[in-house]
């Protein structure tokens, strides 16, 4: 089974990384491009087993480890 997290800024938390990209992409001729916001993705391979319990864990893992939840907010997908 297959976990992949996304994690990325919270709405209002600046984030200089997706700023540059932005500019970046208006000074390639892309002006149709507002704003941009950059984040994560995390790819883990979890031992079968029940997709909800997987989700749960993952949460946990998240809550703990892989998102700064102060600044980030994070999204869990399970791939059975």
């Amino acid at each position: 089974m297959k976990a992949v997290v996304y994690v990325r800024p919270r709405s209002g938390v600046l984030d200089p990384q997706g700023q540059a990209v932005a500019s970046a992409l208006k000074h390639l001729d892309f002006p149709e491009v507002i704003e941009a916001r950059q984040g994560k993705t995390i790819e883990l391979v979890l031992e079968d087993g029940d997709v909800e319990t997987a989700k749960e864990r993952v949460t946990q893992m998240c809550e703990q480890l892989l998102a700064n939840t102060v600044i980030e907010d994070y999204q869990v997908k399970i791939e059975p």
